[in-house]
């Protein structure tokens, strides 16, 4: 068919309105499970410290005569450890044109910017959370960084094989040595039971378990075997049959374990955790600043300062060197 002649149609016109809805959709995940699960403590110097200390061993022959002189052995001392604050950085620059014109899903591009920025240092700070990365004390030319969740713990902790190896705080140089990664394996209940059970051992009363997205469908297959099938629960509220959060309690020997997947930790890793030891230790909490103009244009920093602190690493565990695919 043919378009009758002398028809005016769109495609001749020049002042039809375009069609551009005032929404934005941005699906990208902001949610935590670590940072949130471990809340914040406050921080006063860029190298943040705080003590350990542990008892002696139970000794079930502690007995003594009647009479018997006392004798004094020199009390341990506790261990200092620390972390150093990482700060976090992102920029904003909007021309003056642009912050003036009217624009689709927003009232202001500086405020829409900023509100992303501020997104964009959460996932950051969850990344270093959970990170291996080595603690950095920096100078003139180098930042300052966190020792990561991994790097942290040396008690609890399942290795693959070859040459995979613990890091953990180094007194003699006061930084935390990142882990060195061994030869990869499947994720397993047996692996997860064994260090399950060395955090019990050792005084952890664990409350979480935080996995990658691959190991926590990996997860879910050890609750398939029908001698376990107890052993995974859903959370529900109010009496209600409905699943709430879709969240899984892993009912272990020694405790119930919150299971949460999260995006941002590296997925070779499953990390067991008791929040009640350890904290985002803020030294200055997240703010925008603005610099100096240098032209037509408005200037933004968002500026966070940090560090992870970890009160007593045997408090939690790793199963770590896992497949990720």
């Amino acid at each position: 068919m043919a378009q009758a002649t002398g028809t005016y149609d769109t495609h001749d016109v020049t002042g039809n309105r375009e069609d551009l809805i005032d929404k934005i959709f941005d699906i990208s995940p902001t949610d935590c499970p670590v940072q949130m699960a471990i809340g914040k403590s406050k921080a006063t110097a860029k190298k943040h410290e705080w003590q350990t200390d542990s008892l002696a061993a139970a000794d079930g022959d502690n007995a003594q005569i009647e009479g018997n002189e006392y004798t004094y052995t020199d009390p341990s001392a506790t261990t200092r450890l620390s972390n150093y604050t990482q700060i976090f950085r992102k920029t904003i620059k909007v021309s003056g044109t642009q912050e003036a014109v009217s624009s689709a899903g927003r009232n202001s591009e500086i405020g829409y910017q900023a509100s992303k920025k501020a997104k964009e240092i959460k996932r950051d700070l969850e990344a270093a959370i959970t990170s291996n990365n080595a603690s950095v004390a920096g100078d003139a030319s180098t930042a300052r960084k966190m020792g990561g969740l991994r790097a942290w713990l040396d008690t609890n902790t399942s290795l693959g094989g070859g040459a995979g190896a613990d890091g953990g705080y180094n007194a003699g140089t006061g930084v935390v040595d990142a882990a060195t990664a061994g030869t990869l394996r499947d994720f397993t209940k047996v692996l997860l039971d064994t260090v399950i059970k060395s955090c019990f051992t050792n005084g952890a009363e664990l409350k979480m378990l935080s996995v990658g997205p691959h190991n926590k469908q990996v997860f879910s297959t050890f609750m398939s075997d029908s001698n376990v099938a107890q052993l995974r629960t859903n959370v529900t509220g109010n009496g209600k049959t409905t699943i709430v959060g879709g969240v899984d309690i892993y009912q272990s020997d020694f405790g119930d374990l919150m299971v949460k997947a999260n995006r941002f930790q590296p997925e070779l890793n499953a990390y067991l955790l008791d929040p009640a030891y350890a904290s985002v230790a803020v030294l200055r909490k997240m703010k925008i600043e603005k610099p100096a103009k240098t032209g037509d244009a408005v200037n933004y920093v968002m500026l966070h300062e940090c560090t992870l602190r970890v009160d007593n690493e045997a408090a939690h565990g790793v199963v770590a060197d896992l497949n990720i695919s």
